[in-house]
């Protein structure tokens, strides 16, 4: 397949646009990529680098380059977004003002104060460029990947008639794991996962005919039961299970609720913020300990690969082998769903869609992860059986705080706001709530314009009512 045109939007995430740029050079599928970014350093970085690689593999590869995308809009086929906006130091502000409150999370930027702030300032952005897209290229396979994932794809459908398909390989990676701990290739495992993005439950997991389940679940007892008194925390051991990702909390669940979620611990714990109070994590601190998914360490190790990738772009040296791997991340899978469009192969993804019945006792409208088919008719979800109760109220309070959320973004409301971090269940009290709300929309005033005129002249705001 060829003659795609890619446009890219946010391609400043160097990681995912190198990634997707080695994938094109190897499927030979596109004739062009446009990458954009606001940042006009950053999108210097990632056209010099794309221009080395494509010159690198003498690939008829087309790369342009712009800081609006409405330049770069018209004629495109594929769009994907990746933005941050604020970047990595809004983000750091998400995780550290929570902290102040007791609140200490892995990541931050999926549910809890951290995913509910990052949602206001992330769906406005996310729903101008899908408005655009249908102005500008209104046939074009529009995908995103940026979190608060959920949200964002129904804030774009609840705003705008764009057919948006959120991708996240949390489902696809956890496959992989399961297969390792199983002892088999990762081709080998079949499975159903089904749930939200971040909290997707393996319902059932089989290596060919066989239910490997009561495997998985014996897996876990072992390993459980084998609980050590370690100093540094850790509950979980053996060759099987160990490292410093063991996810001792997501196989407690597979034992508690019959299915294993992915994408394990580092997520799926800011979903049950009431075994994490104060972010005890088996004797460590969840977002400090270097074992609990240290969250200075993943804001270094960002900084730290963007400082090498502008190195390499300006470097006159040839880029090495390596460069050209095809590496595990968010950009895997958006050619293959292409292609399984454009030819009409009908494979089986899984991906963040409006429910529609797919998922029964779930809204029509919120947005879940689950299987999906990419076909000739585009990307849509298969419908599944009905999930036992247990599982289902793991997700049904969830949407509600989606839309809540979603609600607060595209009104600049901070009652929404206040409501979203009340049900998301993180904060202790109706004060902290208030308090909070007001600490993080003072800190990202710059990206929230409706707040911009409530804030004083010492950062804090003038009053506790909507702007």
């Amino acid at each position: 397949m060829s003659g795609e045109k890619y446009v890219l939007i946010g391609a400043g995430s160097a990681m995912f646009t190198r990634g997707l740029v080695v994938d094109l050079l190897q499927s030979e599928q596109a004739s062009e990529i446009a990458l954009v970014d606001i940042d006009p350093h950053a999108l210097e970085v990632v056209e010099r680098l794309s221009r080395k690689m494509v010159a690198a593999k003498r690939v008829a590869l087309k790369v342009s380059a712009s800081v609006d995308r409405r330049d770069v809009l018209p004629g495109a086929t594929v769009v994907i977004s990746t933005i941050g906006v604020g970047g990595r130091q809004a983000w750091v502000r998400d995780v550290e003002i929570p902290r102040r409150h007791g609140i200490f999370v892995p990541v931050g930027d999926t549910v809890g104060p951290g995913g509910s702030s990052r949602a206001l300032r992330m769906i406005p952005p996310m729903v101008e460029i899908a408005q655009d897209v249908l102005g500008l290229a209104p046939d074009a396979l529009l995908f995103n990947h940026s979190n608060p994932l959920g949200p964002i794809v129904r804030a774009v459908n609840k705003a705008t008639d764009a057919p948006m398909v959120g991708l996240c390989h949390g489902v696809h990676s956890t496959a992989g794991y399961l297969a390792d701990i199983l002892g088999v290739r990762r081709e080998a495992l079949e499975y159903t996962a089904v749930g939200r993005n971040h909290l997707t439950w393996f319902t059932s997991v089989r290596i060919g005919q066989r239910d490997a389940m009561p495997e998985l679940r014996a897996i876990a007892t072992r390993n459980l039961e084998a609980a050590p008194d370690q100093e540094d925390g850790s509950i979980v051991r053996g060759e099987r299970i160990s490292g410093e990702h063991q996810n001792a909390f997501s196989w407690n669940l597979l034992l508690t609720f019959g299915a294993f979620p992915a994408p394990g611990d580092r997520h799926v714990t800011e979903f049950f913020p009431q075994f994490f109070r104060n972010g005890e994590y088996f004797g460590m601190k969840l977002g400090v300990h270097p074992a609990a998914f240290d969250f200075e360490n993943t804001i270094a190790f960002g900084d730290r690969i963007y400082s090498e990738m502008e190195r390499d772009a300006f470097s006159l040296e040839p880029l090495a082998d390596t460069y050209f791997d095809q590496t595990s991340g968010e950009h895997e899978g958006v050619i293959d769903i292409v292609d399984s469009i454009r030819n009409d192969r009908g494979r089986i993804y899984s991906a963040n869609l409006p429910n529609r019945g797919a998922i029964p006792g779930l809204p029509d409208e919120t947005v879940v992860e689950a299987p999906a088919i990419a076909d000739g008719a585009g990307v849509r979800l298969i419908p599944q059986p009905p999930l036992p109760a247990h599982l289902l109220g793991t997700l049904t309070t969830r949407s509600e705080w989606d839309e809540t959320i979603v609600d607060a973004s595209l009104n600049g409301s901070r009652e929404r706001f206040v409501q979203a971090l009340v049900l998301d269940g993180h904060v202790d009290s109706l004060e902290t709530a208030n308090s909070l709300a007001d600490e993080l929309l003072a800190a990202q005033a710059e990206f929230l314009p409706w707040v911009r005129p409530a804030v004083a002249e010492d950062g804090s705001l003038r009053s506790a009512t909507d702007a």
